[in-house]
């Protein structure tokens, strides 16, 4: 049974950094990415990264702040995230499918999410 637990979330002040990690177990994937869920928004891209190496996309929203990373041997995907925003605040969700992608319909398995919250 495949499963992704995101954890990292919480409370920072604006200018500040988090990062983020998800870990997965039960399955093997080719890519995996991040999605971020506002309250009353959609569920965005935010960044995804093929499992294997060589391709890493983010949203502009985010590029140059944001980096994806993974760690193969513990099969964990993290989020680095630098110069936050009062808007970076929302659910973050880790994904894993079998293309890397920046639409949630194309991740088969979903994290539950972690808060993070950045205040101004």
């Amino acid at each position: 049974q495949v499963q992704l637990v995101e954890s990292g979330g919480r409370l920072v002040q604006a200018g500040n950094s988090l990062r983020l990690s998800c870990a997965a177990s039960g399955g093997t994937f080719s890519s995996m990415g991040w999605f971020r869920q506002a309250p009353g928004q959609e569920r965005e891209f935010v960044a995804a990264i093929s499992w294997s190496g060589g391709g890493i996309y983010y949203d502009s929203s985010i590029q140059g702040r944001f980096t994806i990373s993974k760690d193969n041997a513990k099969n964990t995907l993290y989020l680095q995230m630098n110069s936050l925003k009062p808007e970076d605040t929302a659910v973050y969700y880790c994904a894993a499918g079998s293309r890397v992608s920046g639409y949630a319909e194309h991740y088969d398995f979903w994290g539950q999410g972690t808060q993070v919250t950045v205040s101004s």
